[in-house]
């Protein structure tokens, strides 16, 4: 296992501060958002339309290593997979496998995304990618039983876990162990069941049986730390500590 940072920790700064701040932090890898709204490195539309100059920007990280992509596009029907196929192609390209990409609302029906899922998980086999799909609060996944069903109707799909949307969720309370086969990528924070993000050390993520359990599972790919700025906390202070917790686990 490795730690890394994801690049959706800094909305809002600017691009060329984020990688001297996370090599400051001492950081080796980043997670790499490719979103069509919001803050974003590259958008999945731009790696449809130029695919060079998208490899370009995504390549330009001062050394650190991309240990996964993170796709979402709310597109719809051919244009929504033929950008999702050019992010796998270039995460090809990168020799990044994992592209995490969210969960339909609740409400979809479940053979709809049961279809989709099915498709992206198509695509990305091609590039030799995999599909590593969000635990979150709000979609089919909030739920670890819906989630773990979505994985085995789909063959070869897998889960980016984030515990905090367990903790804090409406599922809160209920175990998730269930969930730690289908791993791909895991996602992180410190959170209570009232409050999504706290201080670091001060939440419920009992991190220590979350890399037990991980590594009983022989999970080998990254913990992206994905700590946003709050009132109140010093924010380069609490990634450098999350970094320290976590390296000192592994």
């Amino acid at each position: 296992m490795l730690v890394c940072a994801s690049i959706e920790c800094f909305p809002g700064s600017p691009k060329e501060e984020i990688l001297p701040l996370l090599v400051d932090l001492e950081y080796t890898a980043i997670e790499v958002p490719i979103h069509e709204g919001g803050f974003t490195w590259v958008r999945p539309s731009e790696v449809l339309s130029d695919p060079e100059q998208a490899l370009e920007i995504c390549r330009g990280t001062n050394r650190l290593t991309i240990a996964a992509l993170s796709v979402d596009h709310p597109t719809e029907g051919e244009q929504y997979f033929e950008e999702f196929a050019a992010c796998c192609r270039m995460a090809k390209s990168l020799k990044v496998v994992p592209l995490v990409v969210p969960a339909a609302e609740l409400g979809t029906p479940f053979n709809a995304e049961i279809e989709r899922l099915r498709e992206l998980v198509r695509i990305a086999s091609f590039e030799g990618c995999l599909v590593a799909m969000k635990t979150q609060v709000g979609c089919m996944t909030e739920d670890p039983d819906t989630a773990t069903v979505l994985c085995d109707n789909v063959k070869g799909l897998g889960l980016s876990l984030d515990p905090s949307h367990y903790i804090t969720g409406p599922r809160q309370g209920r175990d998730f162990s269930k969930v730690m086969p289908y791993v791909l990528h895991v996602q992180l924070r410190d959170s209570t069941k009232s409050e999504l993000q706290v201080r670091v050390g001060q939440g419920e993520v009992d991190y220590g049986r979350l890399v037990s359990q991980l590594l009983n599972e022989n999970y080998k790919r990254a913990l992206s730390v994905q700590v946003l700025p709050t009132e109140g906390l010093e924010h380069r202070a609490e990634l450098r500590k999350m970094r320290l917790l976590l390296e000192s686990l592994l």
